[in-house]
């Protein structure tokens, strides 16, 4: 085998790697998802998380990868050329890989706004949504980045997608759970916040768990491979991603304990993905301690994010995805901007603290705005446009009695444990 046959297969397999971690992010999205929201919707969030993984792939295949990828412009890429990977006839085996890779990650996207939207959207209108963000919503905005867009020549820095995939996530979070309103007996008609507690925190916990090992192929594996000095980034960025997603832990921990008392469980749980997705963007460029820097601000602002969002802005965001996606995510692009000190992954602006001045603060903020943008007003469109058509929202009779059954013929989640209950009422 040659020297160059060898490199491609290591390649092929390092992104191969790295995609079934990341797409195994499905199972601890699910498991988050679920055990952080009733038991009555369990099926409905497992329905959810296989719809954007089923509908993510063939769509991102179809259209999806020429839109991102294909030759056109700084705005978007000509499609047809690679429309069922057409362009690719006789490719090498590292193009296929990286369809895989950027398919998981396009799912990953799409499946932050279910826990958002959880256990009151209509499971027709949510297939819309993810066949949305799928064909054209992911696609353009990850043409500006990743695909040799406009912000990709600014000098725009975003390593695993902070932005593209987190901040994008967490905006159309936003503007779905605003537009579909809170979970009846969310709040009081005085605006009071009423608490409603998710059925399994263990589940919770072990789709936490399994999503920061996902993490460990969707931040190091983002080197594309590990020739060319790869292994050397990968190695570096395993580190800087662990190191804040423990700050990130430990901080939420300490805030919570002295807020109100008692170390908070989900929340800590919470705080552990705050710190992956503020890291996903810089870290193949910041230092280890900078890299705690990023976990410990990004926790505080995601506990802070938290209550401001449920109780001021009265936006019900059943599993915190907004702040943990959307206000990291956010965190995480601009603390490129501040922290950046490696120019070797390829980056060609320093950040900040490190000499750079204000020019890459200022492109990273620039594009954490277009970005923002482009994701509020076509997810607003679309979600406006859902709910004048009345597909939106479950029928409330429907939410109440639970989207197991109304939606798909689903008794319980827990069958057995509900003909115990029913045997125990009975004697």
């Amino acid at each position: 085998m040659s020297t160059e046959l060898l490199t491609t297969a290591v390649d092929c397999f390092w992104l191969f790697f790295g995609g079934v971690l990341v797409f195994f992010m499905q199972t601890g999205f699910t498991m988050v998802e679920a055990g952080f929201t009733r038991s009555k919707n369990t099926g409905n969030i497992i329905m959810k998380n296989i719809v954007d993984f089923m509908f993510g792939s063939i769509i991102y295949w179809f259209i999806g990868y020429g839109l991102m990828y294909g030759e056109g412009n700084g705005f978007i890429g000509i499609p047809f050329g690679d429309m069922f990977m057409n362009g690719m006839a006789g490719a090498e085996n590292m193009d296929y890989t990286a369809l895989f890779f950027q398919t998981v990650f396009c799912a990953t996207s799409a499946t932050i706004v279910s826990g958002a939207m959880a256990e009151r959207t209509n499971f027709k209108a949510y297939c819309i949504y993810s066949a949305a963000i799928s064909l054209f919503i992911y696609p353009i905005a990850g043409h500006w980045v990743w695909g040799g867009g406009w912000l990709s020549e600014l000098g725009f820095h975003d390593f695993a997608g902070s932005a593209i995939v987190h901040m994008l996530g967490g905006t159309l979070s936003f503007v779905g759970a605003a537009i579909l309103g809170p979970r009846i007996g969310k709040y009081t008609k005085n605006g009071k916040v009423n608490v409603i507690p998710g059925h399994n925190i263990l589940i919770g916990a072990l789709g936490v768990l399994i999503l920061w090992v996902g993490w460990f192929g969707f931040n190091p594996a983002s080197t594309g491979g590990l020739s060319d000095g790869g292994v050397q980034v990968a190695a570096k960025v395993f580190i800087t991603t662990n190191l804040a997603a423990c700050a990130a832990a430990i901080t939420t921990m300490f805030f919570t304990w002295i807020r109100y008392g008692k170390p908070d469980v989900s929340m800590t749980l919470n705080g552990i993905l705050g710190g992956l997705v503020a890291i996903t963007a810089p870290c193949d460029l910041v230092t280890p301690f900078a890299s705690i820097i990023i976990g410990v601000v990004g926790a505080i602002l995601m506990c802070l994010a938290i209550p401001f969002i449920d109780t001021k802005l009265k936006v019900d965001d059943p599993v915190g995805a907004i702040s943990v996606h959307g206000v990291c995510g956010l965190w995480g692009t601009i603390a490129v901007g501040l922290f950046a000190s490696d120019t070797s992954a390829g980056a060609e602006l320093l950040g900040l603290f490190y000499g750079g001045g204000l020019k890459a603060l200022g492109v990273q903020a620039l594009g954490a705005v277009s970005l923002i943008a482009w994701a509020a007003i076509v997810g607003s469109i679309l979600f406006v446009v859902l709910k004048k058509a009345g597909l939106l929202r479950a029928k409330p009779q429907e939410e109440i009695e639970g989207l197991d059954s109304t939606e798909h013929g689903l008794a319980s989640a827990y069958p057995d444990f509900v003909t115990s209950y029913n045997e125990k009422r009975s004697m």
